[in-house]
């Protein structure tokens, strides 16, 4: 299967930090943050990369768990103060088969083969309001811009 196909298939959508993904649940329990913000407990979606594709630096004001499902491999990139970089994929190949990226963070990822399928579980649960893409200007960029990460993660290249 092509990464053309199952984003037919899955019914995926362009996402703006890069990427196609479709929602697959959203819990009905909701959730008061520290904020005093009200979100859902929790939700879960697809994620897909292809090749030459990235998912472009961003952060998360929520706990966001990767999980691999199907093709290659995939580096995941995470700066808290500190850069690290893990490969999710098949745990059966030696990768490691999921990762949990604490809120705030930001992170980054790039396929290492023809498309890579996650799913991404984020609790509480994800909203557009505590989504930040790194944009030209941010007081981050020049910190993010300097670690030894692909230039496309950037959005540049």
């Amino acid at each position: 299967m092509t990464g053309q196909e199952l984003i037919e298939r899955l019914e995926l959508l362009r996402h703006p930090e890069g990427g196609w993904y479709a929602e697959i649940h959203r819990s009905n329990e909701t959730v008061l943050r520290a904020d005093g913000a009200r979100r859902s407990a929790g939700t879960l979606i697809y994620f897909l990369l292809e090749a030459g594709d990235c998912s472009r630096w961003h952060r998360v004001a929520a706990t966001e768990h990767w999980t691999h499902v199907a093709g290659g491999p995939l580096a995941l990139h995470r700066f808290g103060g500190k850069h690290s970089v893990a490969t999710l994929g098949d745990v059966s190949a030696g990768y490691t088969p999921a990762l949990t990226v604490a809120p705030d963070v930001w992170q980054a990822a790039l396929p290492l083969g023809d498309w890579t399928l996650v799913t991404c579980a984020v609790s509480p649960g994800f909203d557009f309001a505590d989504f930040e893409l790194i944009e030209a200007g941010s007081p981050d960029r020049s910190r993010l811009a300097a670690l030894e990460a692909p230039p496309q993660l950037l959005g540049e290249g």
